[in-house]
């Protein structure tokens, strides 16, 4: 169940101290990968800090992680005990993620860190993340138009709600790059709550670079977590290139990642895994596969999934070329999300032989992810092989790969 608000997961931590320093991170694309430049900043700081990021990929407890590194089962489902306690006394009826974002905090507490990450989950303003005390920093990353059922039907009003985390006399590090009308939006609210807005110099992280290569998105989001660090952490104020050694060491996983599936589909070969869910991020993604995997108009084999609800059209129209092979298919059940649904892959098909993909070369794999690779696989022979269309499918195919 999503429930937007703050009264609930207001009452779950009341009794969970917030002796850290939180940087939050709100946007619609951007998050994960800002979160994990932070993260990487403070590790090579020796700060030791917390990180909850979300959905979880494999397991619900790897969303929460202590100085980079997962936490135990043993230690989430300890602070989540305590946290269900609490809910079912006091009689909140907390959702969810209100839950999960309590158990983060709860731990957060226990293990004494100094600074804690923290991505918002759905929008912003009414998110539970944003229930927060103490704000060091504000991030809002790119926006673009998802989950408009919740935040509003355009992206000024999507802007507005994602401006929501932004806290009287507490820098916001904003993207640049975002349209003029977001822009305005978020400068106006920033102006009328009375915080300053900071945006950060690309040619600052460009400057920095000599035989490292990031991609133009990744930039920008390099750009905003260190400016965010250096105001989150004035005494450890060091320029880019002292963190980029750690920064290139990082992986995040879902995005933009190389991997090897031969244990699913026994043939040797490596793959693009991709969670791009909106257009923002699946032009990216489409630039990215130009780039680097198309040679001469070179056909790619896709395995698509998406969530109900999402813009399957404009997605593909941005991914798809003709002559590329596609297998549908829906992802595995959400530990802990169920109210996240799978789109049936009939539908997916359906936008696909719109924009290329003929009916002979795609593949309906039903609930069978696994399926759903060695079909690709077979069909792409040496030519690339694409995973993209929702988180849950990377998690999907994750968890596939951990039990291979």
């Amino acid at each position: 169940m999503i429930d937007l608000g703050l009264a609930r997961v207001g009452r779950l931590v009341q009794h969970t101290p917030q002796t850290w320093k939180a940087i939050h991170v709100a946007g619609t694309n951007g998050k994960g990968s800002i979160c994990a430049y932070l993260s990487a900043m403070l590790t090579a700081s020796g700060l030791s800090h917390a990180r909850f990021t979300s959905p979880h990929l494999i397991d619900r407890w790897d969303c929460i992680a202590i100085d980079g590194k997962p936490v135990s089962e043993a230690v989430f489902r300890d602070a989540e005990e305590v946290v269900k306690r609490r809910d079912k006394e006091d009689r909140i009826g907390a959702t969810e993620f209100e839950l999960l974002t309590a158990t983060a905090f709860e731990i957060f507490h226990r293990q004494k860190v100094e600074y804690g990450v923290v991505e918002v989950g759905l929008g912003g303003k009414l998110d539970a993340t944003n229930v927060l005390k103490q704000k060091a920093v504000s991030i809002i990353s790119k926006i673009g138009l998802d989950h408009q059922s919740f935040l509003g039907n355009t992206i000024e009003e999507i802007a507005l709600q994602k401006a929501g985390i932004i806290r009287p006399g507490v820098p916001c590090v904003v993207d640049g790059s975002n349209q003029r009308s977001v822009l305005k939006v978020i400068e106006d609210h920033a102006r009328e709550v009375g915080a300053e807005l900071r945006f950060p110099s690309i040619t600052s992280v460009t400057d920095a670079m000599t035989t490292e290569k990031f991609e133009p998105h990744q930039i920008q989001n390099l750009a905003c977590a260190h400016l965010a660090f250096r105001l989150a952490c004035p005494e450890q104020d060091r320029p880019l290139v002292h963190f980029l050694p750690p920064i290139m060491q990082t992986q995040w996983p879902g995005r933009l990642q190389r991997l090897d599936v031969s244990r699913i589909t026994g043939h040797q070969r490596e793959v693009l895994l991709d969670g791009a869910h909106n257009t923002q991020s699946a032009e990216v993604l489409a630039r990215y596969v130009e780039t680097h995997l198309r040679s001469e108009g070179e056909p790619v084999t896709w395995v698509l999934a998406a969530t109900q609800g999402k813009d399957m059209d404009g997605i593909l129209g941005l991914l798809l070329r003709p002559g590329d092979q596609v297998a549908a298919v829906r992802f595995g059940s959400v530990d802990g999300m169920p109210w996240v649904k799978a789109a049936d892959p009939v539908e997916i098909l359906q936008a696909a032989s719109q924009h290329g993909a003929h009916e002979a070369a795609t593949y309906n794999a039903g609930d069978d992810v696994k399926g759903a690779l060695k079909w690709a696989s077979q069909a792409a022979g040496s030519r690339p092989m694409v995973i993209a269309g929702s988180l849950y499918l990377v998690s999907s195919v994750l968890r596939a790969l951990r039990e291979a």
